[in-house]
């Protein structure tokens, strides 16, 4: 077993798209709201330099220590406020800091690789493990057994097909709560198995694990990923300097939904309808989108880093008055 250090590292996705898109320099302030590993910060801050300053945030407590020590080792030179919480309250945040504002901000969105491989986090079908599935076990206290267990037939499949676009969640929210009479969930295995076996078997044959999308519903249910999304896109929106940069990666359709929805909201001048000929509403653009199609990743970075095929980036800048 390595240090908490090595098995924090990961791959950063699309380095060289985000690096291109913040174009960082030298005596900027910039903003991980996603830290994890510091995968992105060590490369990216390199441009910062002395008289810069790297903001980095993440609510699990286990990256922020691994993190800090890998950028202290990575940039000495180079200041840095490492800070323990969700983006959600990005303005809080950013207050205990006392900054007049951000230049550049980078949300990496959905579930490091630490997290997914970690055996007591509960993350993955694809492992035995306790049912849990919070981000920040020290601070949060719904766990995805108390989901399982607690909710009902209406609200599970709700959960699933909102959060999971799970095609069959009305079959699946019933046969778990049918089992559940009989002994509660308490591991991913267990829970992954009655999932599958809720589909019928057609359906199992194409589309990946057939537990893939109730699992991640629940993730986003017990993190509140999707809202806590919108409030720190908004927080973002409101932080950043004139000709300040934000760039977002998702990595499913709801988060990319909701980062093409703000954007399109942000960058949007004149809202008069159609019959009105001549502007009345004197309403000016105050951000330019940087990505009108969102950016993927090459095939090669795909071939080295399978957790990566499903990245979508989007950016965007505010305009300098």
């Amino acid at each position: 077993m390595g240090s908490l250090t090595d098995e924090y590292r990961h791959i950063p996705v699309m380095l060289d798209e985000v690096d291109n898109l913040l174009g960082l320099r030298p005596g900027e302030v910039f903003c991980d709201c996603t830290l994890g590993g510091g995968g992105h910060s060590a490369m990216l801050g390199r441009r910062l330099g002395k008289d810069g300053l790297l903001i980095g945030i993440d609510r699990d407590a286990e990256a922020i220590l691994a993190a800090g020590r890998h950028l202290a080792a990575a940039l000495p030179d180079t200041p840095q406020r490492i800070l323990e919480g969700n983006f959600a309250d990005l303005d809080d945040l950013l207050l205990s800091l006392a900054l007049p504002g951000v230049d550049a901000f980078l949300f990496d969105l959905g579930i490091s690789s630490h997290q997914i491989d970690s055996s007591d986090r509960g993350f993955s079908y694809a492992r035995e493990a306790p049912l849990d599935m919070r981000a920040n076990p020290g601070t949060q206290t719904i766990t995805a057994a108390e989901v399982i267990n607690t909710k009902n037939e209406a609200d599970l499949t709700w959960i699933f097909a909102s959060y999971g676009e799970e095609r069959w969640a009305a079959k699946i929210a019933q046969a778990i709560t049918r089992r559940r009479i009989v002994r509660p969930f308490t591991d991913t295995a267990d829970l992954a198995e009655t999932i599958r076996d809720a589909i019928p078997a057609a359906a199992r044959r194409t589309g990946g694990h057939p537990a893939k999308r109730c699992f991640m519903a629940l993730r986003i249910y017990v993190n509140g990923e999707l809202d806590a999304l919108t409030d720190g896109l908004e927080a973002a929106f409101r932080w950043l300097n004139p000709g300040g940069r934000i760039a977002v990666l998702s990595y499913h359709s709801l988060e990319d939904r909701i980062v093409k929805q703000a954007i399109g909201e942000a960058t949007t001048g004149c809202t008069c309808p159609p019959e009105v000929l001549v502007c009345i509403c004197n309403r000016k653009p105050v951000f330019k989108t940087l990505t009108k199609k969102p950016l993927t990743p090459s095939v090669g970075e795909v071939e080295r880093n399978p957790r990566s095929a499903s990245a979508k980036l989007r950016g965007l800048m505010k305009l300098k008055s």
